[in-house]
């Protein structure tokens, strides 16, 4: 469990007894369901991370519910939108293993996360990772209760595939970046696990054969 859970929870649990002790026992049951929602809710469950090359692992649980194609910078990439409901796991991961290169914050408005303005215009945290040649970005976007980003690594960090690297508290989004040459394999509607679903495969680099590498060296 994410040790917020057991912050919200002692706080509320604290209410209850105070409520029982001024009041009476059953002003306290609000507050004791309460607690165990903020319990349940901030779960950190373990999570088997694909091991298969270039895989692209789901860096939230939630549901798809875009795949398109955006410019950014003058370059078309293939973007994943994946929607968290209160109900679902706010633990982030990294959908990658690579090295943190980047981190913007950006403060903005707090739109309905399924909308699409939300990838614009809500406050967003903009995660860049870059690893075994490939680049990808991640958005970890606030919804309509998400007051909260956190996002744990610093650049220069390194990171595993499926790393617990950041959380969104409460209802949001995430937003994936991916090369436009990328095999996404998700559709609208698809529910997926963070670290657990892949969502995409990139390319994988061939090794070089022995004698290759040995007419590489001689060059």
């Amino acid at each position: 469990m994410v040790r917020d859970g057991y912050f919200y929870g002692a706080g509320c649990l604290l209410a209850a007894i105070l409520l029982a002790w001024l009041a009476a026992w059953p002003y306290a049951i609000p507050a004791l369901l309460l607690a165990a929602f903020f319990l349940w809710f901030f779960r950190d469950p373990e999570r088997h991370i694909p091991a298969t090359a270039g895989a692209v692992a789901s860096p939230a649980d939630g549901t798809v519910t875009h795949v398109s194609t955006v410019s950014v910078g003058g370059l078309t990439l293939s973007r994943i939108s994946i929607f968290l409901s209160v109900f679902d796991v706010h633990v982030n991961r990294s959908p990658i293993a690579g090295v943190i290169r980047d981190v913007r914050y950006q403060r903005g408005k707090f739109l309905n996360a399924m909308g699409a303005n939300s990838a614009a215009e809500n406050e967003q945290n903009i995660v860049t990772v870059k690893g075994d040649g490939h680049t990808v970005v991640f958005k970890q976007i606030a919804g309509l209760l998400a007051r909260r980003i956190v996002f744990t690594p610093k650049v220069g960090d390194r990171v595993a595939r499926g790393e617990r690297i950041g959380l969104i508290k409460f209802g949001s989004r995430v937003d994936i970046l991916l090369h436009n040459a990328a095999q996404i394999q998700v559709k609208p509607g698809d529910r997926v696990k963070g670290g657990a679903s892949v969502i995409a495969l990139l390319a994988v680099a061939q090794p070089l054969e022995p004698s290759q590498a040995g007419q590489r060296e001689a060059r």
